[in-house]
């Protein structure tokens, strides 16, 4: 992973022409922009178009950036969150695509306490053990039926560090069921 510094050292050399610079700069930074992209257009599709013609932007104007005025990483954000805010703005974009909008916050359906078997009582009582960080990771993986990088993207970490703290849990949830 680069640090702040270093994924600002980057653009000089896009504005350069240099393609695996680009390349890192992407890697370093595309999960937090298609994250804010995401919350703003709410459309998968949608997000990725913006993607695309935030990091076409980059690579033209990677030359205009300022290191004394702005962060790297919030230079990037500012603009697709730019071009993100106008595309939600047009009228009725994409709603015929038959894509479902994200919802904001995804949970579980309502089950009232009688309905509940004594396994799903246990297993709420051992996700309730959970760090609350941790238990929201939990419930968005199982019932956001996201994938690991969907799920990074969402609570915007990266993807090696949720694998291992979504494996971490359910290993303590394991351990709490068989206790």
């Amino acid at each position: 992973m680069e640090s702040p510094d270093e994924i600002a050292l980057l653009l000089p050399a896009i504005a350069n022409g240099d393609r695996g610079a680009f390349e890192r700069y992407y890697e370093a930074t595309r999960a937090k922009v298609y994250g804010v992209v995401l919350r703003i257009v709410r459309r998968h599709s949608l997000a990725a178009d913006v993607l695309e013609a935030t990091y076409q932007q980059v690579w033209q104007t990677a030359g205009q950036f300022d290191t004394a005025h702005i962060s790297a990483v919030a230079w990037v954000v500012a603009i697709a969150r730019a071009r993100a805010i106008d595309l939600a703005r047009l009228p009725a974009r994409g709603e015929a695509d038959g894509e479902p909008e994200i919802a904001d916050s995804v949970a579980p359906p309502a089950v009232s306490r009688r309905q509940m078997t004594d396994d799903l009582k246990q297993l709420l009582t051992c996700i309730g053990r959970l760090e609350p960080e941790r238990q929201r990771m939990v419930l968005l993986a199982y019932f956001g039926a996201l994938t690991r990088d969907q799920l990074a993207i969402k609570l915007d970490m990266p993807t090696n560090l949720l694998t291992t703290a979504l494996r971490r849990s359910l290993f303590e949830i394991e351990q709490c069921l068989t206790s």
